[in-house]
């Protein structure tokens, strides 16, 4: 049956279906029988949904129009197929990879007979605009393996029979006039939405992400349902561009990359300030919350990441080392090492919750082709913790860290966030009930502090569910910081106790925290989401002193050090240069003040303050100066 509520179905699918319900497969436009103006598709319990697609799964289904946000997936998805066909409209020799739906748009892989270059895309464009026109109407069908295989050998695409090759039962396609592909969907019904468009780049990439295979080309793209809404797509990504962390960390000389440790980035002073700003505040928190900070080794043995789990799941991701006939690995994650402290004594219930916080160094193996500045590395410091608690007090312990998250985004200015609660994943140890419990555990937590929040199955870790923290940096883009993530598992595994007030041992919950995630990614988010333009407390320096000939430089140099014994970061200028040159340098190198010293300030002991972009403000006596910048480097600066 369907039971309508404002933008939501229910939908009961049964065996056998009846009068009541549907059987499964029953298609999602025919089980909504009066299909509302509008309505697109759906998110059902499991993923979204096409009006073609069968449905197989009971549950809620939320429907899903033009404007709605979850929509764009199907939007994004149906136009790198979009791509594809105009693209063999034009290079009919073409060979068809995989075009998925991303963040912020789609791509296509191909294999072009002949290279193409970006000059070219323009041509592909108006292609797609000339098909998009037409309104074909996007036709879903399934179809068997072996049709499948005879359809894509005769129209000569080897990586869809690839493809083919791992199914092993009724797959579908998607049809639109004479172009078909395999694909899961969803899609849209028509190609007539999709009016405004833009393909945005040109890159390389190995067939199914592997070096082994051949190179193809990919094209990305994006497209909405409105002129409005791509150009002001557009200028965030021109936006974007600019703050890029990378271009930035250079510019401003905070970090560098080199061949000899690849993926591993080099700190250099000014951006060994700011890592250690951040590092610092975050540890003075934390103490106030009752954590203590620990350090675990970087190379533990083999056995122990086998008994962990780790061994099973990541071990392609993780280096490896063999000393004195014993197999080592460097840690990939910080937890195993918490386990072995937590199992050097006798715990109580009284001790408990114990909080453990952890800078811990992680590598982890990155393929060459996907690292990506800051973002992406193989050297990783984590922000980690961990928590031993008591069953009876995990609903509490959760509840305190999605207060100390929210209270640290909101220090760096980041306090708009999306929350989602990630359920059991296919691959996974531990027992359902396990699972049970903890996911329940998690779900009270969110509901006692009140969020809103989304359940997204299928997407926790292998050991627990977890809480997932999306942060809204100042270009509207969503970034994955923090995570809280239950274990009932690791205490099962390694035989973890405590005595109860009942003098019995009993199992204590662990659980996994990181607010930042990885401090290096964190700082390049951090980078775009400023424009490198930090707050005082965060400027790596927060002064510079421009004494406007050598005359003044000694009176600066007093100045100078009075500022430092403050706790100021700043510096001379003392070049052979013009006033008006030293103070385009240090807006270029985004200092936040700038303190102008000439013959009057030095005969009236005081300074004339600018703050960046803001031209000259006033004019202090060097003591309500550093009055003025260790009040402001104390304060929240948003």
């Amino acid at each position: 049956m369907t039971k309508h509520t404002l933008d939501v179905v229910e939908i009961v699918i049964a065996e056998n279906g009846g009068a009541d319900n549907y059987s499964p497969g029953t298609i999602l436009k025919d089980a909504l029988q009066d299909v509302p103006d509008g309505i697109l598709g759906a998110a059902g319990p499991d993923r979204l949904y096409g009006l073609q697609d069968p449905l197989y799964v009971s549950g809620e289904y939320r429907l899903l129009n033009i404007n709605s946000p979850r929509l764009m997936e199907i939007f994004w998805h149906s136009t790198a197929h979009l791509l594809a066909q105009a693209v063999l409209r034009l290079y009919p020799d073409t060979k068809l990879g995989i075009g998925p739906a991303i963040k912020d748009g789609f791509y296509y892989d191909f294999l072009f007979s002949e290279t193409i270059s970006a000059d070219d895309l323009h041509k592909i464009e108006e292609e797609m605009k000339a098909l998009a026109a037409l309104n074909q109407t996007i036709d879903r069908s399934p179809i068997s393996v072996d049709n499948a295989k005879d359809l894509f050998h005769r129209s000569g695409q080897p990586f869809k029979l690839e493809l083919i090759e791992g199914f092993d039962e009724e797959i579908s396609t998607y049809t639109q006039t004479n172009f078909t592909d395999i694909c899961r969907g969803p899609h849209l019904p028509s190609t007539g939405l999709i009016r405004h468009l833009k393909l945005t780049a040109l890159t390389g990439a190995y067939w199914r992400g592997d070096e082994r295979n051949p190179m193809l080309q990919r094209i990305y793209g994006t497209a909405y349902p409105t002129a409005k809404l791509l150009r002001t797509h557009l200028q965030r990504i021109e936006e974007a561009k600019k703050r890029d962390h990378r271009l930035l960390g250079r510019k401003l000389g905070l970090f560098s990359f080199h061949p000899e440790a690849p993926g591993a980035p080099f700190w250099s002073d000014k951006g060994t300030i700011l890592f250690n700003t951040i590092k610092q505040y975050v540890s003075r928190l934390l103490r106030k919350r009752g954590y203590s900070e620990v350090m675990t080794p970087l190379i533990m043995t083999r056995n122990l990441w086998e008994r962990s789990g780790h061994w099973d799941h990541y071990k392609n991701n993780m280096y490896h080392i063999s000393l004195d006939e014993r197999d080592f690995a460097v840690k990939p994650m910080n937890c195993p090492g918490a386990v072995l402290m937590y199992k050097e004594r006798q715990w109580s219930y009284k001790d408990l919750p114990l909080r453990w916080a952890e800078f811990g160094i992680v590598h982890r193996y990155e393929k060459s082709g996907t690292m990506h500045g800051l973002f992406r590395v193989r050297h990783i410091t984590q922000d980690d913790a961990h928590i031993f608690c008591t069953p009876e007090q995990l609903v509490d312990v959760v509840v305190a860290m999605i207060d100390l998250v929210t209270e640290i985004f909101d220090h760096f200015g980041m306090s708009d966030m999306t929350i989602e609660l990630s359920l059991r994943p296919k691959d996974r140890i531990g027992s359902e009930d396990m699972w049970d419990k903890a996911e329940d555990a998690l779900t009270l937590a969110l509901n006692e502090k009140g969020v809103d929040y989304e359940v997204t199955k299928g997407e926790g870790a292998f050991y627990g569910p977890k809480i997932d923290f999306h942060v809204i940096d100042s270009l509207g883009r969503s970034w994955q910081c923090s995570t809280i993530q239950l274990d009932f598992n690791f205490p099962e595994r390694f035989d973890l106790e405590y005595i109860g007030a009942d003098n019995q041992a009993h199992r204590p919950v662990m659980l996994h925290r990181a607010i930042l995630g990885s401090m290096e990614r964190f700082i390049g988010i951090l980078i775009e989401h400023y424009a490198g333009d930090f707050p005082l407390w965060l400027s790596p320096e927060q002064a510079v002193l421009l004494p406007i000939s050598v005359d003044q430089n000694e009176f600066a140099d007093s100045v100078k050090g009075k500022l430092i014994s403050a706790g100021i970061r700043c510096m001379v200028d003392d070049r052979n240069e013009k006033i008006g040159r030293k103070i385009r340098d240090a807006e270029q190198m985004k200092i936040p003040y700038m303190l102008v010293i000439g013959a009057r300030e030095v005969e009236s002991g005081e300074v004339s303050v600018r703050r960046r972009l803001k031209g000259d403000q006033e004019v202090l006596s060097v003591e309500n100066l550093v009055t003025k910048l260790v009040t402001e480097a104390a304060s929240v600066d948003k």
